[in-house]
């Protein structure tokens, strides 16, 4: 082989096995290739170095470096290396052929790209980085441009060209930035050393541009982006995109603290948080969509915290929604067990676990809009709500008819645990705050009259619009029965009254 431009190599057999039929992307170092395997009979992807760089040797050692680094990961979340080997002069990579686009396509394509598929795929990124740093390798330069999107919507991590491995000196002098300033982490942009929580805050800043559509700095110089790096705090996402959970967020702001010391210790840590953020997210929208369905079902159980096993209270969701991402809140947050692992506050106790959710009308027609009413135990608190009809009086007067000996007429709406249980509080959301309740609790049924329910283990009266009401169970109970017996002012029509539920939570 000849010092040729890589246009021309197009058609060259490299040592008599890979025959290069077409360019797919170049670099200063290396320009990658679709080959054919003619042993195997199957697209590779070959990365060939440039000659100027192959009489360097240096540049070899890294080239060569990369090879035996990706040669010891086998992980879906990334490529892998096939083989490698040299053809008069030219070192070259074998890699597996991702048939795809690279992330920073496809944010170039569609812009910013949809909050559970950017979540999605930076689980998926983490994953392939947690068996990089479990083999003491740091990769130094995650990027959009470095990550590839398979045709079934896996992100696959890829150019380990500038890793090196933590008890190696490495190849690089003291002093000299390796990596993209886009995302360069501080201390590696100060030419100081990198660590996993390097690739942590350059996986935030990748996130940060999937979720807004750009990199987070620009300046007129990749100096100039790099100090800003160093300088300046990344503008907060949720300005850039409103929707954007505070869940989400506080994972942004953590992994891209200018301290390593603040930011996530290693890159499990964030992946935990980010399935959080991935299942609130799932939660608000009341389903998953594409590759992020397929992330959060690889979650396991015991991890999850919106399961039916063990849902968060909509208090700590509300309480996402609606905090800063700021640093304060976000050491708050995760301390007090809301992100990283935790569970709900501690001091409101754990959820109950609620199975279902049931309308009840045992003095009327037998229902109250029961269609709507899973939207009570959606893990949405805010966006959706569970509504009685309408009704000409606010104590339901003249349309419901008590059955049993001093009954209030009313209509009701009661959740079903998974188990027995004796919560002590009940956690109501609303968005028609005002009306009046009484809670029962029973352990089999559920009773077909009110009378069957037994005395009240709680009352609310004049409830607000998030309404935490203490309960006192005697006996483990499956059956909670929210009893209205006084409505609110309908929001859709003057003069009528109907009580809406957003969400109902359980703590025990």
């Amino acid at each position: 082989m000849d010092a040729r431009p890589s246009s021309s190599m197009i058609g060259t057999l490299l040592s008599g096995r890979y025959r290069l039929e077409a360019k797919l992307g170049s670099g200063g170092m290396s320009t990658v290739y679709l080959a054919k395997d003619d042993t195997l009979d199957r697209p590779v992807a070959v990365k060939v170095m440039h000659r100027e760089m192959s009489e360097q040797p240096d540049q070899i050692e890294r080239f060569r470096q990369e090879a035996r680094a990706v040669a010891k990961i086998s992980h879906p979340n990334v490529v892998a290396v096939i083989d490698a080997g040299e053809d008069h002069g030219y070192p070259y990579i074998v890699f597996e052929y991702v048939e795809g686009e690279t992330l920073k396509q496809r944010i170039a394509r569609i812009g910013a790209i949809d909050i559970q598929e950017a979540i999605a795929y930076a689980i998926e990124i983490a994953r392939g980085l947690t068996i990089a740093h479990a083999r003491n390798m740091v990769h130094r330069d995650i990027k959009p441009q470095n990550v590839l999107i398979d045709d079934e919507g896996r992100a696959k991590l890829t150019d380990f060209g500038i890793s090196r491995q933590l008890e190696q000196d490495g190849m690089t002098a003291t002093g000299r930035v390796l990596g993209t300033t886009d995302y360069v982490a501080p201390e590696q942009a100060m030419g100081r050393p990198v660590d996993p929580r390097s690739d942590v805050y350059s996986l935030g800043v990748v996130l940060y541009e999937m979720l807004v559509g750009q990199v987070p700095f620009h300046a007129d110089s990749q100096v100039g982006v790099a100090m800003k790096h160093v300088n300046e705090d990344l503008p907060d996402v949720q300005r850039r995109r409103p929707e954007v959970s505070a869940a989400v967020a506080l994972v942004v702001e953590r992994s891209t603290a200018k301290d390593p010391d603040e930011r996530y210790q290693d890159v499990g840590e964030m992946i935990d948080d980010l399935e959080t953020a991935l299942e609130v997210e799932a939660a608000r929208a009341g389903s998953t969509t594409g590759e992020a369905t397929s992330v959060l079902d690889a979650v396991p159980a015991p991890k999850r915290k919106l399961s039916s096993g063990a849902r968060w209270s909509w208090a700590a969701i509300a309480l996402l929604a609606l905090v800063g991402a700021g640093a304060l809140a976000a050491t708050w947050l995760i301390s007090d067990g809301l992100l990283g692992g935790g569970g709900a506050k501690k001091d409101k106790g754990g959820a109950v676990a609620i199975s279902s959710a049931t309308d009840y009308d045992p003095q009327g027609d037998g229902e109250e809009v029961g269609s709507k009413v899973k939207l009570v135990v959606d893990g949405n608190p805010k966006g959706t709500a569970w509504e009685t009809e309408h009704y000409d009086s606010e104590t339901f007067a003249g349309t419901k008819e008590p059955e049993g000996e001093g009954e209030d007429p009313g209509v009701g709406i009661y959740v079903t645990t998974d188990s027995p249980a004796r919560p002590r509080t009940m956690i109501v959301e609303t968005p028609t705050p005002g009306w009046d309740a009484e809670i029962f609790a029973v352990g089999s049924g559920p009773p077909e009259s009110l009378e069957e329910w037994g005395e009240p283990v709680g009352e609310v009266v004049g409830a607000s619009a998030t309404e935490e009401i203490d309960l006192t169970v005697a006996k483990p109970a499956k059956f909670f029965l929210l009893w209205f017996n006084k409505a609110s002012e309908a929001r859709d029509q003057a003069g009528r009254y109907q009580v809406e539920i957003s969400d109902i939570e359980l703590r025990d």
